[in-house]
């Protein structure tokens, strides 16, 4: 077998469906397996999961054991000579793993490949590709330093600033929302560290990977959209659980001084707060109209009847929208991609290249009722169910 996704789900049950989904016409030509790893979520996800896909393997862990432990399981399980580990708020393209695959076997140091990540918004999430955060680089961060002053190299360490968006290169550290690399690598190096809960266990893998003489490439040949933050509440929690993370990672790999630790533990303090902070739910512009990109007369009938708002029909048989001219595409009007009619690849493309038009974007997954998105990925998304 060429390859095992391996997808650890927490309370997530409607973004873990469009996730699986998206993956297994990722697979159609590729001989894989998914394995989805739950963590005791408390809504209908593993349920969802063996009557929607009782093919796919499913874990069942009797607690929240983590994403280092979580993953790990799942790896445990798996039969590929490649693994991917992928967050389940992502939507992957139908040739996302043709591609990175064949990337990957041209490579002789490979350690771990990242790819190009967007938000639901279409917006480059710069996480994508990042260096590896010593003091100094994660004091740019905290600080902003890396923002005012964005040309100044030794300043925009931290998410490899020197490497544009699009251009394929060798990086330090990669983020665990999708993370490829051989199997039995990801097993000599003993998969992720359990000794952290979450938060820098991609950036301790990708270091250590670094450390084993191996490469971590960012690919950016194909993207692949993540919501982000849909798997964790930023509340009081998550704040120590980061605060914890940063702290584990600086005392594993790093020696510093007392007084930078204690610089180091108020910037970790101050930068969670900022995170908690983003993460709270902000009053949203409500949609006035839709721009329904399908093929299927009776979707028109539910969303007017469901959400009562105008709907303008682009037709996807005949290619035809009705009154097209008179839609004025400005913050209040919202675009839904019926996944039916639509690939995920076309989906992820367009929302891409329409970002910053002021727009928002939902998805209709394949045989479902619900229209699911996110407008920022510092903020949960949205569920808007059809029946």
């Amino acid at each position: 077998m060429q390859l095992s996704v391996i997808i650890l789900n927490y309370n997530v049950r409607y973004f873990l469906e469009l996730c699986v989904l998206s993956v297994q016409s990722a697979l159609e030509h590729i001989e894989g397996e998914i394995i989805v790893v739950d963590n005791n979520s408390q809504d209908d996800s593993c349920e969802m999961m063996k009557q929607r896909f009782p093919n796919v393997k499913l874990i069942e862990n009797k607690g929240n054991y983590g994403f280092p432990k979580g993953n790990n399981i799942g790896v445990a399980a798996a039969q590929g000579e490649y693994i991917c580990i992928l967050n389940p708020d992502t939507v992957v393209a139908e040739d996302t793993f043709t591609k990175v695959l064949a990337f990957a076997e041209r490579q002789k140091d490979l350690g771990i490949v990242g790819v190009k990540l967007i938000d639901g918004a279409g917006n480059f999430l710069p996480e994508s590709k990042r260096g590896v955060p010593t003091p100094f680089v994660a004091f740019t961060k905290m600080m902003g330093l890396y923002k005012a002053f964005p040309k100044v190299k030794v300043l925009g360490k931290y998410y490899a600033q020197h490497i544009s968006e699009n251009e394929t290169a060798k990086v330090d550290i990669l983020v665990g929302a999708f993370m490829l690399m051989k199997h039995n690598l990801y097993l000599e190096l003993g998969g992720f560290d359990e000794n952290c809960f979450m938060y820098s266990d991609d950036i301790d893998l990708s270091y250590r990977m670094l450390l084993k003489g191996k490469s971590n490439y960012y690919y950016p040949k194909t993207t692949v959209m993540h919501f982000k933050g849909e798997s964790t509440i930023k509340d009081g929690v998550y704040m120590k659980r980061f605060q914890e993370a940063m702290e584990f990672f600086y005392k594993k790999h790093f020696e510093v001084s007392r007084f930078f630790s204690f610089f180091m533990k108020t910037g970790i303090l101050f930068f969670s707060f900022i995170k908690m902070f983003q993460g709270q739910a902000k009053e949203k512009k409500i949609s006035q109209s839709y721009v329904l990109y399908s093929s299927s007369d009776e979707l028109i009938e539910k969303i007017v009847s469901k959400l009562q708002k105008k709907v303008f029909f682009h037709d996807l048989k005949t290619e035809k929208m009705v009154i097209s001219s008179k839609i004025s595409l400005d913050t209040k009007t919202e675009m839904v991609f019926d996944n039916n009619y639509v690939s995920f690849k076309e989906i992820i493309n367009f929302i891409e290249s329409l970002k910053n038009k002021g727009l928002s974007f939902k998805l209709l997954p394949k045989n479902t009722a619900f229209l699911i998105g996110s407008d920022n990925s510092n903020e949960r998304g949205a569920i808007v169910k059809l029946e």
